[in-house]
C-alpha cells in the first residue's frame, strides 16, 4: 500500500461542486489501494476577502492577529472537504496545523516549518481507513500561536508532510496541467515539460513562476520529495519535479539550453544616493531591511566616485516597499546621504536553464532581444542558472513573448 500527499489549491476548491470533485478524485486514489492525506487551502479568494476584511478595521493589522484570521480559510475548506467525502460514503478526518503538531518560528504571515510533532497521529488516522485531510499554508508557534506560511504555503505544508510521512508521492494539483516554458496566459506559444530539475525549478519559482512556490521546491530537494504537478480538472499526467540526476537515469532528459521564461510584476526598485564609501554601510542598509522581514532580489553598488560615495540600488516585493520606505528614509539621515528613490512601477523577467551563464552568448542574445524592442533594462542579474532584467512593468509582457521565441521555446 502506497501512501500519497496530495495537495489541493484555492481554486480547485473554490465553490461546492468543485470540493465534490476534488473529493470523487481523493477517493479514487484511495481505492486504488493508497492511503491519502489531504492538504487544501482556503476556497478560491477567500484569503484576499480576508485581507480586505482586515484592512477595512485598520489599514496596519497586527500580524499576530491576521494569522489567527486567515488560518480560518483553510478551516472551513477541510470540513467542507471531509464532508463531501463522507457523503460519497468513505471515512475522512480534517485536521488544522495545530492538530498536526506542525510548529512554526515566530515571523508571523511568513513562517516556517521548524518540525511536524503529529505524524504517528496522521497515521494512525490513516490504518483507520481514513483519508485525512489537513489544513494548508498554516501552524502554530512554540506558544501555541498560530501562524501563517505565506503566499504558497499549503505547497509548504503539502510536501513537509510528504518528507515526514516518507510518502512515496506529493501530488500538487491547482488549474494548471504542469511546468511550462513561460506562462501560458502570456505566452500562448508555451510548451510544457514533462521532467524538470529541482534546481532549474527553483529559479523558475524564484523569479515569477506561480505553479509551484519558492518554498516547497527548497524543501522537496533538501528532503528529496519527487512532485508531480498536475490538474484537478483533467486527467491526464502533468509535470514531475525531481532531482537531476534522476532525471538522467530514467532517461528523461528534454534537451534545452532555456528551460524557461519567467516574469514577475511584483517589483519594486529603491536607490539610496550618495551614501559615504566606507565599511559596515551596506550593513548598515541592508540590517534595516532585514528587520522588517523583507527580501531582496538583486542588489547594485555603485562603483565609488572621487567623492568618496556611492549609491546602492536594489529590488523586492512591491508589496513590500510601505514597510520600509520610512525606516529607510531616516536611515539615509543618518548616515549623511543625499537622497532614496523608490519606484513601484518595474517588473523582472529573466530566462532559466542549466549552465546558461557558462554558455557563451546567451546574454548577448537576451540583451540584444531587448534591444530590438527598444527596452531599457534598468538592472541585470545573473546566477549559474539565470539572467534577470529589471525593465517597466508595461514592456513585460512582449518582452517574455520575444525573449521566448529568441531562445527556441514555442511550441509547433
Amino acid at each position: 500500500m502506497a501512501l500519497i500527499v496530495q495537495k489541493y489549491g484555492g481554486s480547485s476548491v473554490a465553490d461546492p461542486e468543485k470540493i465534490k470533485n476534488v473529493a470523487q478524485r481523493v477517493i479514487k486514489t484511495k481505492q486504488a489501494g493508497n492511503d491519502v492525506v489531504v492538504v487544501v487551502s482556503a476556497m478560491g479568494k477567500t484569503t484576499d476577502k480576508l485581507i480586505e476584511l482586515a484592512k477595512q478595521i485598520t489599514p496596519l493589522p497586527s500580524d499576530r492577529e491576521m494569522d489567527r484570521l486567515l488560518a480560518t480559510g483553510e478551516h472551513q475548506s477541510i470540513a467542507l472537504l471531509s464532508m463531501a467525502i463522507h457523503h460519497f460514503n468513505e471515512k475522512a478526518i480534517s485536521l488544522s496545523g495545530a492538530q498536526i503538531g506542525l510548529i512554526t518560528d515566530t515571523a508571523h504571515t511568513k513562517a516556517k516549518i521548524k518540525e511536524i510533532k503529529g505524524i504517528e497521529l496522521i497515521k494512525g488516522y490513516c490504518k483507520e481507513g481514513n483519508i485525512v485531510v489537513v489544513a494548508g499554508f498554516q501552524g502554530v508557534t512554540e506558544t501555541q500561536a498560530v501562524a501563517t506560511l505565506g503566499r504558497g504555503g499549503s505547497d509548504s505544508t503539502a510536501v513537509a508532510l510528504a518528507a515526514v510521512l516518507k510518502a512515496d508521492e506529493c501530488e500538487i494539483y491547482s488549474d494548471v496541467d504542469g511546468i511550462y516554458s513561460a506562462d501560458p496566459r502570456v505566452v500562448p506559444k508555451a510548451r510544457k515539460w514533462n521532467y524538470i530539475g529541482y534546481d532549474e525549478m527553483l529559479s523558475m519559482a524564484k523569479l515569477g513562476s506561480k505553479v509551484l512556490y519558492l518554498r516547497s521546491v527548497a524543501l522537496a530537494k533538501r528532503y528529496n520529495v519527487a512532485i508531480h504537478s498536475r490538474s484537478t480538472f483533467t486527467q491526464g499526467e502533468g509535470t514531475r519535479v525531481m532531482a537531476e540526476n534522476r532525471i538522467k537515469e530514467e532517461g528523461k532528459m528534454e534537451e534545452a539550453l532555456v528551460r524557461g521564461v519567467t516574469h514577475d510584476r511584483n517589483v519594486a526598485k529603491m536607490t539610496i544616493v550618495g551614501i559615504p564609501d566606507r565599511p559596515g554601510i551596506a550593513a548598515r542598509v541592508f540590517e534595516t531591511v532585514a528587520e522588517k522581514n523583507v527580501n531582496l532580489n538583486l542588489v547594485i553598488q555603485s562603483i565609488s566616485g572621487s567623492k568618496e560615495v556611492t549609491d546602492i540600488s536594489f529590488t523586492f516585493p512591491r508589496t513590500d516597499l510601505p514597510k520600509i520606505v520610512d525606516p529607510m528614509e531616516k536611515l539615509v539621515k543618518e548616515l549623511g546621504g543625499q537622497g532614496l528613490i523608490y519606484d513601484s512601477d518595474y517588473a523582472a523577467v529573466s530566462v532559466v536553464g542549466l549552465g546558461i551563464v557558462d554558455t557563451p552568448g546567451v546574454s548577448a542574445r537576451m540583451f540584444r532581444c531587448l534591444a530590438n524592442l527598444g527596452v531599457n533594462i534598468a538592472m541585470i542579474g545573473t546566477s549559474d542558472l539565470t539572467i534577470t532584467c529589471i525593465i517597466k512593468e508595461n514592456e513585460v509582457e512582449k518582452t517574455a513573448r520575444a525573449l521566448h521565441s529568441e531562445f527556441g521555446l514555442d511550441s509547433d
